[in-house]
């Protein structure tokens, strides 16, 4: 829940104000925190085209990549006070703000597409509710490739990595981190390349992709597939602003965003195996991790979960009990 009285008055006048900017058709800024040729970014750029094309004209976005309007960690209350009406966000680093925005970082519960896709549909209703109450409207959500981790060093097990200072982006990542004795240092992706030239980071977990477009390469030397989860971006609006949209233009923007997001997914398993060719044919050695090193991290994201049904309570086992039962 929002917990400020001075947030609460900004987010009520700064969405009349938007709900107003875009009954006049106002262009619209979109923050978003990666790269432009990261894939998630290249699909704001469609989102945009179709939602000009979709609304007549009426709503034109002007996407902002790899953090240039805001940081990855300012965009949602940016969205939220009406600094922009719209943007882009990795959804579980809300987390530690909202448990439940977490559903998509539970360790080695839906690591495929299909079962990632069946765990939002069943946690879709859940986290939308969660979502109002903070002032936000998600419009679609696309999942990264599986996670893995990266290293400047061979690692079989956890006396591997004491010490190391890795790069966290939300609680799921940080508690990995220090259950492997790891130093957790909070890096947002547009500035992970200088905390791995710096020091500030040795290692972290994400997918093919955030290596590929950060050429980690030229600072580390391994990844290990675990594919633990695949976490999802959401795209999402000013609550305010969504309501103060006429039935048409929302129409509009939801199939442009339902387009858009279904396209997003697909790109993103399309591109999981060539991320791992691309991390290869430029020296790093990718493999599986090993049996030791596997068999830690699954009793990690065992106490995880167990962790976020505490969290998350009625609603959390709920979505769980559903995943489970089909």
């Amino acid at each position: 829940m929002i917990k400020t009285q001075t947030l609460k008055a900004a987010v009520t006048v700064s969405a009349v104000a938007l709900s107003a900017s875009a009954a006049m058709a106002e262009s619209w800024d979109m923050p978003m925190a990666y790269s432009a040729t990261n894939f998630h970014s290249e699909m704001g750029v469609v989102f945009a085209d179709k939602v000009r094309e979709y609304t007549g004209g009426n709503i034109d976005i002007t996407v902002h990549p790899g953090g240039s309007l805001f940081k990855g960690g300012e965009i949602k209350r940016a969205i939220q006070t009406g600094q922009v009406p719209i943007g882009e966000r990795f959804m579980a680093a809300h987390a530690n703000e909202v448990p439940l925005l977490g559903w998509d970082n539970l360790p080695f519960v839906a690591t495929t597409y299909a079962d990632n896709d069946k765990l939002w549909g069943i946690a879709k209703d859940k986290v939308n509710a969660q979502l109002s109450d903070l002032n936000l409207v998600a419009l679609y959500t696309c999942p990264w490739p599986g996670q893995g981790f990266y290293f400047n060093k061979e690692v079989s097990s956890s006396e591997d990595t004491q010490g190391v200072k890795f790069r966290s982006y939300n609680t799921a990542t940080a508690t990995f981190a220090e259950h492997l004795g790891m130093v957790p240092v909070q890096v947002e992706a547009a500035e992970l390349s200088q905390a791995l030239a710096t020091g500030v980071a040795e290692a972290f977990i994400s997918s093919g992709s955030t290596g590929y477009d950060r050429k980690v390469w030229e600072h580390l030397s391994h990844y290990y597939k675990v594919n633990a989860w695949l976490p999802r971006n959401y795209v999402m609006v000013n609550k305010g602003v969504w309501d103060g949209l006429d039935a048409d233009t929302q129409a509009g923007l939801q199939k442009a965003a339902n387009e858009t997001g279904a396209a997003c997914a697909a790109k993103s398993e399309e591109l999981a195996g060539w991320y791992f060719e691309q991390l290869e044919a430029n020296g790093m050695q990718v493999a599986d991790a090993g049996p030791e090193f596997l068999k830690e991290l699954q009793a990690i994201g065992a106490a995880m979960q167990a962790d976020w049904l505490k969290d998350t309570g009625a609603d959390g086992q709920a979505i769980l009990d559903a995943y489970n039962a089909n």
